[in-house]
């Protein structure tokens, strides 16, 4: 399906570093790196570099005195907590801005190739720091890359973006930053706001005219439940809305592994999801998509894997879940991480996707969060919330 697929990075992108024992390692990343490598899915792409952020593109969506405190941060570590830097979600250190600017100008080259043509999908696996807000950062996240390379697509004339968010906590920042736009639609699954960071995230957080779509996902929430609130809401607003260009953040954090939150997929619903929204792009958005990763804080047995097989579906040539790690890779994360590493891509699941063909039942939580979300935004895309 992939015509020709960029996959930015920099070693430079392991810098952004909260310190010994934050959840958001920057090893994550360097192992899924590794692992795509190991397995040759980087043979299929083509991996371009990155240069930071300007104040200029930064400024596209956070306010110029932030930019400034995180400037001074950045000088000797020295904690802002009016900009929301040093507190625990999110320590203060030495480097952050240049280390935040560079993820932002990682999507924003995702972007550019896109936007330009270069490429007909690009990934950031570096990026997706969806929770930073105009003003302070928040949930580990400083500079908010998706929304700065939405907001610049905006500014060379995109009329119709949407970014569909798949991590477990809500996409806050990028829907505040663009909650009064039509011209962006931003659709968020994730787990209930009742049980999980940021606490936002209600069906009822609609945005300009529908604009702003909200999944609130009950804990416990696995694989045919989540890919079946995907179903009954992403494909029929995406094709509705004909977007011109697809931007996604491949939160993996919804795992059942993953120590900082409560849905239970597998990597094999991950990689399925995966699956349907490059045939999406194809679908609605003439191929043209970006995609980043996002939270995920099981460093070994998830996030490299998952985000491998984002990689590998973004360049049409997906992995068989049955492919062994590979013993390089396995010998790097006993010698970086001291655990024994997964051996395969996959966690031995086959997700059975149903939908809402033969009715909802109102006792079933995924059915009523579904139906809840439905009700709220399907009216003003002038779709029938019932099935």
């Amino acid at each position: 399906m992939s015509e020709s697929v960029r996959v930015v990075w920099d070693d430079a992108l392991t810098a952004y570093d909260f310190g010994p024992g934050h959840p958001l390692a920057p090893v994550r990343v360097e192992l899924t790196m590794a692992l795509a490598r190991e397995l040759g899915v980087l043979d299929r792409t083509e991996v371009v570099g990155c240069t930071p952020a300007t104040d200029d593109e930064l400024a596209l969506v956070h306010k110029r005195d932030y930019i400034e405190a995180v400037k001074r941060v950045s000088v000797d570590g020295r904690p802002d907590l009016a900009a929301g830097l040093g507190t625990s979600d999110n320590p203060a250190f030495a480097g952050v801005h240049e280390a935040s600017a560079l993820i932002a100008g990682a999507s924003l080259a995702a972007a550019r190739s896109v936007w330009e043509g270069t490429a007909e999908h690009a990934v950031n696996v570096a990026g997706g720091l969806h929770h930073a807000m105009a003003n302070t950062a928040s949930g580990f996240c400083v500079y908010n890359d998706p929304a700065v390379a939405i907001a610049w697509l905006l500014a060379q004339g995109a009329s119709k973006i949407a970014y569909v968010d798949v991590d477990v906590h809500h996409g806050d920042g990028v829907q505040a930053l663009f909650y009064d736009d039509p011209r962006v639609l931003t659709i968020s699954l994730h787990e209930s706001p009742r049980t999980l960071f940021p606490g936002t995230g209600w069906p009822e957080e609609t945005g300009a005219d529908g604009s702003a779509v909200n999944v609130a996902l009950p804990a416990g929430c696995g694989d045919e439940g989540w890919l079946r609130a995907f179903g009954a809401i992403v494909p029929p607003l995406l094709r509705e809305f004909e977007p011109q260009i697809l931007v996604t953040q491949h939160g993996c954090d919804s795992h059942a592994l993953d120590p900082l939150a409560h849905l239970m997929l597998s990597l094999d619903g991950q990689r399925t999801a995966y699956e349907a929204l490059h045939r999406l792009a194809h679908e609605t958005s003439g191929g043209r998509w970006i995609a980043t990763g996002g939270g995920g804080y099981e460093l070994v047995q998830v996030v490299p894997r998952a985000w491998t097989h984002l990689i590998a579906e973004v360049s049409g040539h997906p992995i068989d879940p049955s492919t062994p790690t590979g013993p390089a890779w396995q010998a790097l994360v006993r010698e970086r991480m001291g655990e024994a590493p997964p051996l395969t891509m996959t966690d031995g699941r086959t997700p059975q996707v149903s939908d809402l063909s033969g009715g909802y039942d109102p006792a079933d939580a995924v059915d009523r969060a579904i139906m809840a979300t439905r009700n709220a935004v399907f009216p003003s895309h002038g779709l029938d919330p019932l099935p």
